[in-house]
């Protein structure tokens, strides 16, 4: 196995530029050791997690708002007003940092979660900015729920440098680890991960499927399709081409929270489908999509190391691994219903006006709504969660 090369901490576009071509080579070493093709969930996971290269391994500023100048030339494109936020730098923004609002009302199910399962400890991955967790803490605060301990996975040291400037004043009760122990109890949080972990390509030419991989092209990058056992969860109908992913490495993650949560809950919150929609015959262009200064492309074989890549999330396949692993199934919904259920409208009516906006794109079924799902999960008996309590769509999984 190659070893990345180190870089110090990025600080302008001199900086990014050489992350670039450092990971580029990184890459370039890699696919020669490997014969000369590697799968696209080893480029996705070394252009995101290569030690001091990946997207998610460098300084870069990843999370903020839109800079205001972008905000601007898209709200003239749309006839809109544009809003007066920061965030210069930044990629793309999540919901927690969209509003306060989103944590408080999550911070509800968590609180039924922790008294349902008689925890005291929160486990979140992928904590970004450290803004939901603040959230959490501060509305669990409110409620009178004691967090004996509040534990982030993160494997970007620079997102943990931000994680813990946010969250100084809960440095009795925050704690940082590498990875799960061996048993554990508590609330596991994750929002927006299970898009960021690394995804197998297939693809379906000529009747024949094929798992689409990466090789080296000049200085850049190409796609090379092979031979493969491996399929889709269903049947695509239809003999037209058809790209698509599968998902063996989210779907071993929730294994190994099964098989090592003691007691607990697992709420997801991310944007997918089940696995009707996602394999359906229509979506024969894949669901990879990149993020990069608040915008997106297709196209993940370029400028490897400065911007996102993700995957939807195929949520039955996760509902089935985390039913193998003994879970039980509390609900699946959209957005939308859960954070209704836990009562972000009434949060909304006392809130501020610009947090009244931002909140309802939450919800709003063409923004992040219906697009985006929660899946929660519990160690022993199911009990009736509230994120659930209206428009469950487990039926559809």
């Amino acid at each position: 196995m190659t070893t990345a090369p180190s870089l110090p901490s990025p600080s302008g576009a001199q900086d990014a530029q050489a992350i670039h071509l450092a990971l580029r080579a990184h890459l370039h070493q890699r696919i020669a050791a490997h014969g000369g093709w590697i799968g696209f969930d080893d480029f996705m996971a070394q252009a995101l997690y290569a030690p001091g290269l990946g997207y998610y391994a460098n300084g870069s500023a990843k999370f903020g708002q839109m800079p205001q100048g972008l905000r601007q030339a898209q709200s003239e494109e749309t006839g809109g007003t544009a809003t007066d936020v920061q965030g210069a730098g930044s990629d793309f923004v999540t919901a927690p940092e969209m509003t306060p609002l989103f944590g408080q009302a999550l911070a509800q199910q968590v609180a039924q979660a922790l008294q349902a399962t008689g925890c005291d400890e929160i486990w979140e991955f992928g904590a970004g900015t450290g803004a939901l967790a603040k959230q959490l803490l501060a509305t669990l605060a409110t409620l009178k729920v004691t967090v004996r301990r509040y534990n982030i996975v993160d494997l970007s040291d620079s997102l943990k440098a931000r994680q813990q400037e946010a969250l100084q004043s809960y440095g009795s009760v925050v704690h940082w680890v590498s990875s799960l122990p061996e048993q554990f109890e508590g609330v596991v949080v994750g929002n927006e991960v299970l898009d960021a972990m690394p995804v197998n390509l297939l693809v379906r030419k000529g009747g024949v499927w094929m798992q689409r991989g990466v090789v080296s092209h000049g200085e850049g990058f190409d796609w090379q399709d092979r031979a493969t056992d491996l399929r889709p969860w269903v049947e695509v109908e239809g003999e037209h081409d058809y790209l698509t992913e599968v998902h063996p490495q989210a779907e071993a993650f929730v294994r190994t929270l099964g098989d090592r949560m003691v007691r607990g809950a697992v709420f997801f919150l991310d944007y997918g489908f089940p696995e009707a929609e996602y394999y359906h015959p229509q979506r024969h262009m894949g669901t990879v999509m990149c993020h990069q200064a608040h915008r997106s492309d297709a196209d993940p074989l370029q400028d490897v190391g400065l911007k996102d890549i993700t995957a939807h999330v195929n949520f039955t396949g996760i509902a089935v691994a985390a039913q193998d692993a003994g879970f039980e199934l509390l609900g699946y919904t959209n957005q939308a219903h859960f954070l209704m259920n836990c009562g972000l409208v009434a949060a909304m009516q006392d809130a501020p006006l610009p947090e009244r906006v931002a909140a309802q794109k939450l919800i709003m079924e063409h923004e992040m709504g219906e697009l985006f799902k929660v899946i929660g999960f519990c160690k022993g008996a199911a009990w009736p969660a509230r994120g659930f309590s209206h428009g469950d769509k487990t039926h559809r999984l």
